[in-house]
């Protein structure tokens, strides 16, 4: 619970909270993708891969730049914490902080996922969501958020008062990549990073503006599909709370297997080309 403001208001606060926003990056110069070409393409697909991700678990999987990813719910509902990284070089990643900049703190078809510094570049684009229709609800929650971090064993501990529990998407991402890449749990744990929260139903209260979690609105058969820009290494955990209705760190919600599905096109998309790494000349002035 926050304690109350300390001081007064100033005479003129109702002038100072009626300032416009602005927006902090507009992005009318924003290279976009031409989503078109893109879903131009999705009406003659290949199947080439399935991975099944089983219950507060992880997995990973490539995903060849040119090709299409989609995830799916299966049986029931689950939300997926995802990870992206180059395929070849780890250190460039999913970059959750600045795809929120750019796009908005949930994203949808159009939308593209941008990568760490000092790369900076666009790495994937979300071409198809069947869940396009929940839009923004009356509590201000919306789907496939990149305002949460990830649930981990570390906050657990805290809220806890030392609990230990093993199957966090922190924790379960750390194990997947372990085990994909040979590296220890110790190397690869600093590997995973902020997520963006698949099919998970999130929001901002409008009083505290705490961080907040509802039941999820997928269904078995809903998918979330993007689209490579690089050669990408997906890595994503089936969240141990299930559809985040009630709470997760905790083997209590029923949880659910997910599929990802990697699929390849006849053709790249009509002008494409894989985006190159940032321009910034890394000089920083001097």
């Amino acid at each position: 619970m926050k304690p109350k403001a300390a001081h007064p208001a100033p005479t003129d606060a109702l002038q100072r909270k009626s300032v416009k926003p602005v927006v902090c990056y507009p992005t009318d110069t924003l290279p976009r993708p031409n989503i078109s070409a893109y879903q131009a393409l999705r009406g003659d697909l290949e199947l080439i891969e399935t991975v099944v991700i089983p219950p507060r678990e992880a997995r990973t999987w490539e995903v060849p730049a040119g090709h299409f990813c989609r995830m799916l719910c299966t049986e029931g509902p689950q939300v997926g914490d995802l990870n992206l990284f180059n395929l070849h070089d780890l250190s460039e990643r999913f970059y959750s902080g600045k795809t929120r900049a750019l796009n908005g703190t949930h994203v949808g078809v159009g939308d593209q996922l941008f990568s760490s510094f000092p790369y900076l570049r666009p790495i994937a684009t979300i071409t198809y969501d069947t869940l396009d229709w929940y839009g923004f609800d009356e509590f201000g929650g919306s789907v496939h958020d990149v305002i949460g971090t990830r649930c981990d064993p570390y906050t657990h501990n805290l809220l806890s008062h030392g609990g230990q529990y093993h199957h966090c998407c922190h924790s379960n991402l750390t194990r997947a990549l372990a085990q994909k890449t040979g590296l220890t749990l110790p190397e690869a744990e600093p590997h995973v990073h902020d997520v963006l929260n698949v099919f998970m139903c999130t929001g901002f209260t409008r009083d505290t503006g705490q961080y907040f979690m509802k039941a999820s609105p997928v269904r078995p058969g809903d998918y979330l599909e993007f689209f490579a820009e690089i050669d990408l290494l997906g890595c994503m955990s089936a969240c141990p709370g299930g559809d985040c209705s009630s709470e997760h760190s905790s083997d209590t919600a029923a949880c659910y297997p997910m599929i990802v599905e990697i699929y390849r096109p006849r053709e790249a998309p009509a002008g494409w080309k894989s985006p190159a790494v940032n321009g910034y000349d890394r000089s920083h002035g001097a």
